[in-house]
């Protein structure tokens, strides 16, 4: 969506495409790469290190958070 909008005034666009555009701008800010796609060779990696990292034991986000004191 936000190429089609690099055109687009503002006041032209809906509620819907301006909420979008947020939303959009928001997930940018807070993910440099988001929107990006892996490559494949880079997903397989990453699936293989992660089978073979920790045995097969795999912690949360909050589980994470506690052990680090966040």
């Amino acid at each position: 969506m936000t190429q089609v909008l690099e055109k687009v005034k503002v006041s032209d666009l809906t509620i819907i495409e301006f909420k979008e555009l947020i939303k959009e701008t928001v997930l940018e800010l807070i993910d440099p790469d988001y929107g990006l796609e892996l490559r494949p060779e880079v997903e397989t990696e990453l699936i293989e290190a992660r089978k073979t990292i920790g045995n097969g034991v795999y912690l949360t986000l909050e589980e994470v958070k506690k052990s680090l004191g966040i």
